[in-house]
């Protein structure tokens, strides 16, 4: 008699949303152990994306939208930046008639178009029995509604801004600020040439944290973020004193993408394109800042201009490989969600809370915001983190 080993299941894994450092060995790390006990992985392609241009015909070629994962696949990635399973900021619960797939054309024809049903029919044919969807709050707010659906899920917080609720740390925002310390640190060397004030423009849409922490750690003087709406001739007046107090006579400042000033209406948007989430790309407040800085500089330089260098960090943050810090925390997570399936567990959310791994309900994701308490660490007057009681608080201080 022929022996047949019986699978526990199959897995279906997907990274949605911007890339991060961490994304990849999450995966290593869900492959694994989902293979070493008994269960089949399946990676799906290009975020939620995959899941709507599935066709579910077996004799379809369906390479583009999934691929079977093994222990050599994941093992030959697993170190490195990015994902391999490569992404997108889909929701299918909102898909513009123009991105409808072609296969579905004829079905969903309103401007906007509702593709969930197709997405349970496809994770039916894929034979997915447990869903681990890795992303940000946006990515995660769709893992809800299949939630609700009834889909089995189990999810993992990624996203540089760490500002997914429910969780001291959210995969890739480690090195992120690794990144922006050591990135701020070589370009003291051109401010401090030229005598200059050193404007960076970093990640934050909604959350200071890659702005704020590198503060603390003594990479910038100052720090302005989404959730203090500045006055930019304090603002000038702060790093025009720093600079006459540094010998090399330099300041530097971490902008925040969505920082505002006041006197601005909103937010500084590169065009009015919004993704399917309702975000527009942000950018360019670093560009509006340092001009600024630099037409108020004489009003505090004794009527003398004070040059200014601008730098936007962008995607220098967030490519490469991953640091310590990203290779050890999306392993632990990896193991939690399998921890949370072979127990029969869905419905959570893998979280870093207090210094221990632990899961959440998924929904917190969307029934709570996570931002910087600005009264507890931020200085509104000093426009810099507050440096106090440290004691007992998260690794990252503010999370």
């Amino acid at each position: 008699m022929v022996n047949i080993k019986k699978t526990k299941g199959t897995i279906g894994i997907l990274t949605g949303g911007g890339d991060v450092p961490g994304l990849n060995p999450a995966i290593r790390a869900i492959t694994i152990r989902a293979i070493r006990e008994g269960y089949n992985v399946i990676g799906i392609r290009h975020g939620w994306k995959g899941l709507i241009d599935v066709i579910r015909d077996k004799k379809a070629d369906n390479s583009d939208n999934y691929i079977t994962l093994t222990e050599e696949i994941a093992n030959k990635v697993g170190r490195s930046g990015g994902t391999f399973l490569h992404t997108s900021r889909t929701k299918p619960s909102h898909i513009d008639v123009i991105n409808i797939p072609l296969h579905l054309k004829d079905k969903y024809i309103d401007e906007i178009n509702d593709l969930t049903p197709e997405v349970l029919k496809n994770l039916d044919f894929l034979g997915i029995d447990y869903l681990i969807p890795i992303g940000g709050d946006d990515t995660l707010s769709y893992a809800v509604r299949l939630y609700k659906e009834g889909v089995k899920v189990v999810a993992m917080p990624k996203t540089m801004d760490n500002d997914v609720p429910g969780t001291d740390y959210c995969i890739g925002f480690s090195t992120c600020v690794t990144r922006t310390i050591m990135m701020t640190n070589s370009l003291r060397t051109s401010a401090g040439s030229h005598e200059r004030i050193l404007v960076l423009e970093v990640f934050g849409r909604y959350a200071g944290f890659t702005a704020l922490l590198p503060t603390m750690a003594g990479a910038a003087n100052r720090c302005v973020i989404p959730e203090h709406q500045f006055n930019i001739n304090r603002l000038t007046e702060l790093l025009v004193e720093d600079r006459l107090e540094n010998p090399s006579k330099y300041s530097v400042v971490l902008v925040s993408e969505g920082a505002t000033f006041k006197g601005q209406d909103e937010m500084m948007f590169i065009d009015g394109k919004k993704d399917a989430y309702g975000h527009a790309k942000l950018g360019g407040i670093g560009n509006i800042v340092a001009s600024k800085i630099k037409e108020l500089s004489p009003n505090y330089n004794g009527h003398r201009v004070v040059n200014v260098i601008q730098q936007q960090l962008g995607y220098l943050v967030r490519c490469g490989e991953p640091d310590a810090m990203d290779s050890i925390v999306p392993m632990a997570y990896g193991n939690l969600a399998l921890d949370l399936i072979i127990k029969g567990f869905h419905g959570r959310l893998v979280i870093l809370r207090n210094g221990r791994y632990d899961n959440a309900p998924i929904d917190v994701v969307t029934s709570s915001k996570k931002n910087v308490r600005v009264k507890d660490f931020y200085n509104t007057d000093r426009l810099r983190p507050y440096y106090k009681t440290f004691e007992s608080k998260p690794l990252f201080i503010m999370t």
